[in-house]
């Protein structure tokens, strides 16, 4: 079976189905950020603070490289890996790209409180939310299925996505 990749802005709920799906389906599991927090040896916030976000978007596309030679894997991408064209010809070329979406604010409320969100840094984090929202969206919009994940459990998100694979 070709590779399951869940792209979304964060909060939008990646990981948790993510791993639900490859629960159901008896795949392979990764997360990329716990993985490129392993392999730095330090924590998504310490790497864009000390290297910053060119430096850590370079460490997802190779990981991505990598992660595309192997199949039967259900990953949860990072939500600025699309940000990249050539990643998103990568997912879309090694197995199925399912988006997560959610409006920006539910967005916030599920990510408010999370310290280790480097790009909410800011002054004003939910209209940077709105803001890198813009940004992405015709990224996410390449994935071969959308699914909206506002007042949804994952278990319903579970669900649709199995409908539709």
């Amino acid at each position: 079976m070709e590779n399951v990749y869940f792209v979304g802005f964060m909060g939008s709920g990646k990981t948790t189905v993510a791993r639900l799906l490859a629960d159901k389906l008896g795949k392979g599991f990764l997360e990329m950020d716990s993985e490129i927090e392993k392999s730095a040896g330090m924590s998504i916030v310490e790497i864009f603070e000390g290297k910053g976000q060119d430096y850590f978007r370079d460490l997802e596309s190779k990981l991505l490289a990598d992660i595309a030679k192997r199949s039967d894997l259900v990953v949860s991408c990072g939500g600025g890996l699309v940000c990249r064209q050539e990643n998103i010809d990568l997912l879309k070329k090694s197995g199925k790209l399912v988006n997560l979406s959610a409006s920006a604010d539910e967005i916030y409320k599920r990510v408010k409180n999370d310290n280790s969100r480097p790009l909410l840094k800011v002054a004003d984090p939910q209209n940077e939310i709105v803001r890198l929202l813009k940004i992405r969206q015709e990224f996410y919009e390449q994935a071969d299925i959308t699914i909206d994940t506002d007042s949804k459990t994952p278990e319903d998100v579970l669900e649709e996505i199995l409908k539709v694979l």
